[in-house]
């Protein structure tokens, strides 16, 4: 760079933006590098249905705690979850909203781009579980009639953190304890974490081979909800509705 009249002058080949490009992006790859591990997706696939100890985590990822902990960690200082303390615990969730819209799109990108995924899901779809899945325009009109009995066999409290209208919680560890409260006479529909998640699909399989008419949606309720669709909460969330008159 040449002086002039002791002010610096640009040489031809100077570019202001420079530095600034390399560190944004830097910053922007961080959020990359973060979600670049299956291992890691797959927690902030349930952490998208609400928070969870490191413990639950590690059980509903099928990885060690150690190894939980630190893809957690990764997680952590890409802004992506959070953690505070309770108890013993340790209780992690998403940062923000954003990072379960970021989740989903992210998830809808690789199904539609993705030649592999998109043969996986063609392959997984013409399964006994998901030939006959609900849609989502055919389960809006099961919710507004009533028309089936609904479970949700996530876990218990990512069920009160919100729900489908209508739907009753037995967690799929659960679900062959409680046949006997399970209507006969209507088809029930069983949902999960989406498309992904298989959940589901396990509870199809029981309660078919049970002598029940199931039947499986990939509806999962952050992608419900973002479609301006009713949710129903338990008492104790905090986005639950205040009572009439409170």
């Amino acid at each position: 760079m040449n002086l002039i009249h002791g002010a610096p002058v640009p040489s031809p080949n100077y570019r202001p933006d420079s530095d600034f490009k390399a560190f944004a992006y830097e910053q922007v790859a961080r959020i990359g590098k973060a979600v670049s591990s299956a291992q890691r997706l797959v927690l902030l696939n349930i952490l998208v249905n609400g928070p969870h100890t490191v413990e639950e985590l590690a059980e509903g990822s099928e990885l060690s705690i150690a190894n939980t902990s630190r893809h957690l960690q990764i997680l952590k200082q890409a802004r992506l979850v959070s953690a505070m303390a309770r108890g013993n615990h340790r209780i992690y969730n998403v940062e923000s909203d954003a990072v379960c819209t970021f989740f989903i799109h992210l998830r809808e990108l690789a199904a539609g781009h993705l030649a592999e995924l998109r043969g996986a899901l063609e392959a997984i779809t013409a399964s006994p579980t998901r030939a006959d899945r609900v849609s989502r325009t055919e389960l809006v009109a099961i919710v507004a009639a009533g028309d089936a009995f609904i479970v949700d066999v996530r876990p218990s409290q990512e069920f009160e953190l919100g729900h489908l209208p209508g739907a009753v919680s037995i967690p799929l560890e659960e679900l062959h304890h409680n046949l006997a409260v399970l209507p006969r006479d209507k088809t029930i529909i069983t949902y999960c974490r989406g498309p992904l998640c298989l959940l589901a699909d396990a509870a199809v399989t029981l309660l078919n081979r049970a002598g029940f008419q199931a039947r499986r949606t990939d509806q999962d309720i952050p992608s419900w909800e973002r479609a301006g669709l009713p949710v129903e909460r338990g008492p104790d969330s905090p986005n639950a509705e205040p009572p009439a008159g409170g």
